[in-house]
């Protein structure tokens, strides 16, 4: 089942995250939006995690340890 997700474009948060600016919260929003239909279930900080992978913040096998932990939840 699909479950809205909080957006706030004009703070640039999402579910509470904040983004740097409307490109990448549009763009993880949508990617975040079309892994709900195979039933992800994003956490805000789950949320985070994507966002800094996506930003560059952490690298992609950091990422990836941090799934495997389940830091998400």
């Amino acid at each position: 089942m699909y479950k809205e997700i909080k957006i706030d474009r004009s703070n640039l948060t999402l579910m509470g995250v904040p983004f740097s600016d409307l490109k990448t919260l549009e763009s993880t929003a949508y990617a975040i939006g079309t892994n709900m239909f195979e039933g992800f279930e994003p956490t805000p900080k789950g949320i985070e995690l994507i966002r800094d992978y996506i930003t560059g913040k952490i690298t992609f096998g950091e990422f990836i340890m941090s799934a495997k932990d389940k830091a998400y939840v």
